[in-house]
């Protein structure tokens, strides 16, 4: 089988692999589409500190079941299914309280595992989520991304009268604007970023209101305007502080960011308006309530989607997404 493996930081090659088979509770998917992340770019540079090298990348991917391993029912074979690629214990402290995704043994696939960048692609059975018929395969593979929002909104519990604001118009900015539009109806949802092509992207998933603070800070384009929801899906290590200056008291932050730079806050910054701080890493089962969001058109993932690719273009589509961030949104592979 044809898979795409980084052989170490800077080397990506597209290899021929022996087709793998299904351990006990696992699965084998023969892979349909697979959509590109900026976590399997990093991995691809060496920047990402989760990886282990060699690795097939793919944490976003959508399948047909073709094989399964001892314990798992053979009629699952020819479902169609969307891969979680959070792998947990079950037993420790974090599983226990419903939070899988920070498990102290956590295993991502596509970046401890070998993933979805490939024909084909083992998973643990519980992990694949049977899919309706409603969502085409061409769309698929954006469960994932979209689990990413539906995990820091549980944290924010959005309202409709809140006035929320999304740090940066890529992938997960995108996402979560969509989310909040469309599954929490909040009523203002207003977008910053720097690239103007990303905030029309922005106002096509939803956004009320856009701002370009490349040249204009952003607190003087508000104009007094106090966000009680923010969202950090920029990243930068500045954003932090900025949002706690321009929340309203009693405001919900969330930050999704992975930087190893500090932060620079003061705590007067945080409790004079008591301000709650969420974090949110992956997703914690989240895959149902986005398949659900999606049969029910609750959300648009093909407003995400600008490029289809084919696995032996994965260089040049892997370049795109990183390079060309004016016109390339989400990058699918199709195999």
């Amino acid at each position: 089988m044809k898979s795409v493996v980084i052989e170490q930081p800077g080397e990506l090659v597209l290899a021929e692999r022996p087709l793998p088979t299904p351990a006990a509770d696992e699965v084998r998917v023969k892979v349909k589409y697979a959509s590109i992340c900026g976590s399997d770019v990093h991995i691809w540079h060496g920047h990402n500190p989760f990886a282990k090298y060699p690795r097939v990348i793919g944490h976003e991917f959508f399948g047909v079941i073709d094989a399964v391993g001892d314990n798992v029912d053979a009629s699952r074979i020819g479902e169609r299914v969307a891969v979680d690629p959070v792998v947990s214990c079950g037993s420790c402290y974090p599983c226990s309280v419903g939070r899988p995704n920070v498990c102290t043994t956590l295993s991502v696939i596509g970046v401890h595992r070998d993933g979805g960048f490939s024909e084909f692609a083992i998973a643990p059975a519980g992990n694949a989520y049977r899919l309706p018929a409603a969502i085409p395969d061409k769309l698929a593979s954006m469960v994932e991304p979209f689990t990413i929002a539906a995990n820091i909104t549980a944290f924010l519990k959005p309202q409709p009268q809140d006035v929320a604001l999304i740090y940066g118009a890529g992938p997960m900015g995108l996402t979560a604007i969509q989310v909040l539009k469309g599954v929490f109806k909040v009523a203002q949802v207003l977008v910053v970023d720097r690239l103007p092509e990303r905030l029309e992207l922005a106002k096509a998933n939803g956004a009320d209101r856009v701002f370009n603070n490349a040249e204009v800070p952003l607190a003087a384009q508000l104009e007094g305007v106090q966000p009680t929801l923010i969202i950090d899906g920029a990243c930068h290590p500045s954003i932090l502080a900025e949002a706690a200056a321009l929340a309203s008291p009693a405001a919900r932050i969330g930050l999704l960011g992975f930087s190893g730079e500090p932060s620079s806050i003061t705590q007067q910054s945080l409790t004079s308006k008591e301000l709650s701080l969420f974090t949110s890493r992956l997703n914690s089962h989240r895959f149902p309530q986005v398949i659900e969001w999606m049969e029910q058109g609750l959300i648009q993932p093909e407003k995400l989607v600008t490029h289809y690719f084919s696995l032996d273009e994965i260089e040049r589509a892997m370049t795109l997404f990183e390079k060309d961030p004016r016109t390339c949104c989400k990058v699918v592979l199709a195999m």
